[in-house]
């Protein structure tokens, strides 16, 4: 009895294997098991080749597995790609019609299946996958009646006949691996059957909206981003909320800092090339003091990039982007589950801040499907809503007009003056982009530029939020400092590191990307080695760490930009090449291993120079 499975599937894009792995992961999470789960797709709608890896276990994973146990392959060109990634021993199933061969060197048991005949023989193309998931439930030791059951929820509105049709469908699949391969087995330990939620981070976004009182979405689509504000069309009719697709990326954050402008909770959601058109936009919010939340799904760049392969190489324009010096915060998830606090959170901060916050999302983050724990989505665990400094509309009704001053020097402890809103009696709702006084008139004043410039940069030396988590042992030899998706394999990687090395080993979890928490950083890393792990190709955030004061001699980076997630096995054999003193930066990726490389930050100047 194994205590995880990897399971993966893979054909040609459009050929309905969303569905079949939406079921086939659904069924395992309500099973009891823990899911991650990841694919590669291509940016096209229909063609290409597209595969789904679904990484099961009786414990909680968040990161990519070092192998596949069962591989389902629909066609040749699966085969070629995929079983490079079997353990030995393996089991590649095919469709006998495609006469599949295996690539030379590869230790599996190559199966063939006539999906094509049977599915004839059902008069429904469209049970060819769930022949398929019959098919993989009996490898997999799994009970059919969980997939038939999930069939009847999922499918029911289209008629018994139909759900029938796919209930006989999966049955002929699980029964015809245990006919003709009744000795091979993969079967995973029984689920603890516990209910349990599964959802990508677009979801774990929209949930975590709402539960922050946002009420007003608008945005344009774009991948990886889209899910955020169809998520929030299907919910907002329902608690009074406005969801509205703009023209493009501009009208969004405009018309964000407009309803933010107003007092309410406003968001959009975008990508790497939103990100660019936005900058200024993001400046008028930081000059007007204007609350504004907004999520970066980053993804391959630059340009159009690769807009469906993972990257995070949108933190210098997330934290500096735009002209001129602007507050801004950006934080960082780890995980699924923990997006969905963190991004009500948000709008805490911006309301309490006055400037933009921005959440470096990842397109794995908010794609790909991750078991969350009910108490990470329950309300109870959201942050209290809190709407920071607001003008009293009592007290403003006893003043005279044009004496309440937005703007003023009269500061909380954050720099920031109570703001009142549009239709207050006796409030001061001038807002403009240009430099301006304490009632927001436009001046040019010398001594009024370095209070108000001073004034608007206080407000993020200390955001009050959670900056860091550490995890593992006291006093390790190596920190590896790590944020969004590369989080889970980082956390993964220290008993490898540390059985690999006999030196200890933690991770320090980045959630709080700008202002860089490098006080906090250096409290946790003390002496140790501390490698940043980072999908980009110039180390953004160990330039980051640089500028704001960390001790370049004890800074290793790992980078990874070849658009697949980063591994366990990587970030361990990294790590041990650190403890080694081969090197200080390394690069990872494009099938070429763990080597080492320049500098990036360096090399950058070099080329300059």
């Amino acid at each position: 009895m194994l205590k995880e499975v990897c399971w993966q599937i893979g054909g040609e894009q459009g050929g309905g294997l969303d569905s079949t792995v939406e079921v086939f992961n659904t069924v395992a999470s309500r099973a009891g098991y823990y899911v991650y789960a990841y694919k590669t797709f291509a940016s096209r709608i229909k063609g290409g080749h597209t595969d789904f890896t679904t990484r099961l276990s009786t414990e909680r994973v968040q990161a990519p597995a070092a192998g596949v146990n069962l591989l389902v392959t629909l066609d040749q060109e699966s085969i070629d790609l995929c079983a490079r990634n079997v353990y030995p021993g393996a089991i590649i199933l095919a469709d006998e019609a495609i006469n599949a061969k295996l690539p030379e060197g590869i230790d599996a048991k190559l199966l063939t299946m006539p999906l094509n005949k049977l599915t004839l023989a059902l008069g429904n193309p469209l049970m060819k996958n769930n022949l398929v998931l019959g098919a993989s439930a009996a490898f997999l030791g799994m009970p059919i009646d969980g997939f038939k059951t999930y069939a009847t929820t999922r499918w029911g509105n289209k008629g018994e006949e139909f759900v029938a049709l796919i209930h006989k469908s999966m049955q002929e699949g699980y029964d015809y691996v245990v006919a003709n391969w009744p000795e091979l087995r993969l079967e995973i330990e029984e689920g603890d059957g516990k209910e349990r939620l599964l959802m990508i981070g677009n979801e774990a976004a929209a949930l975590g909206a709402l539960a922050g009182g946002c009420r007003t979405v608008f945005s344009y689509p774009i991948t990886p981003a889209s899910e955020i504000a169809e998520s929030l069309v299907k919910i907002f009719p329902k608690v009074g909320g406005v969801a509205v697709q703009m023209e493009d990326e501009l009208a969004s954050i405009v018309a964000c800092i407009g309803a933010g402008f107003t007092g309410a909770r406003a968001m959009t959601a975008t990508a790497g090339p939103g990100i660019s058109l936005m900058q200024e936009a993001m400046g008028l919010a930081a000059m007007t003091e204007t609350p504004v939340v907004i999520v970066d799904t980053q993804r391959g760049g630059p340009s159009t990039g690769m807009p469906t392969k993972q990257e995070q190489s949108d933190l210098m324009a997330l934290a500096y982007g735009g002209h001129g010096d602007s507050p801004r915060i950006v934080l960082a998830p780890g995980s699924v589950g923990e997006l969905i606090p963190m991004t009500a959170e948000a709008f805490n901060l911006a309301d309490n801040y006055h400037c933009p916050v921005l959440i470096a999302s990842d397109l794995a983050i908010a794609l790909f499907q991750q078991t969350v724990e009910p108490e990470e989505a329950k309300l109870s665990s959201m942050p209290q809503i809190n709407r920071g400094p607001l003008a009293n509309p009592e007290e403003l009704a006893g003043l005279a007009r044009d004496v309440f001053q937005r703007y003023s020097k009269q500061v909380n402890e954050n720099g920031v003056s109570a703001r009142s809103l549009p239709g207050i009696k006796n409030g001061q709702f001038l807002a403009t982009g240009a430099e301006h006084g304490a009632f927001g008139k436009v001046t040019e004043s010398a001594a009024n530029r370095v209070y108000m410039m001073d004034r608007r940069m206080r407000r993020i030396q200390n955001v009050n939020t959670e900056a860091v988590r550490y995890f593992g042992s006291e006093n390790a030899d190596i920190v590896v400092i790590g944020f969004g998706t590369t989080v889970g394999a980082a956390k993964e990687s220290i008993a490898e590191i540390e059985a690999a090395t006999g030196k200890k080993a933690g991770v320090l979890q980045i959630r709080l990307i700008y202002p860089v928490p490098v006080a906090q950083i250096q409290a946790y890393v003390k002496g140790a080695k501390a490698m940043v792990v980072e999908s980009n190709a110039t180390g953004q955030f160990s330039f980051m760490l640089k500028g704001a004061g960390y001790n370049p001699a004890n800074l290793y980076s790992l980078l990874k930009y070849d658009g697949t997630l980063i591994t366990v096995e990587e970030i361990r054999n990294a790590a041990m090449a650190v403890l080694n003193g081969e090197g200080q930066y390394f690069v990872s990726g494009g099938g070429q291993g763990v080597r080492k490389a320049a500098d990036p930050t360096i090399t950058l100047a070099a080329q300059e120079a």
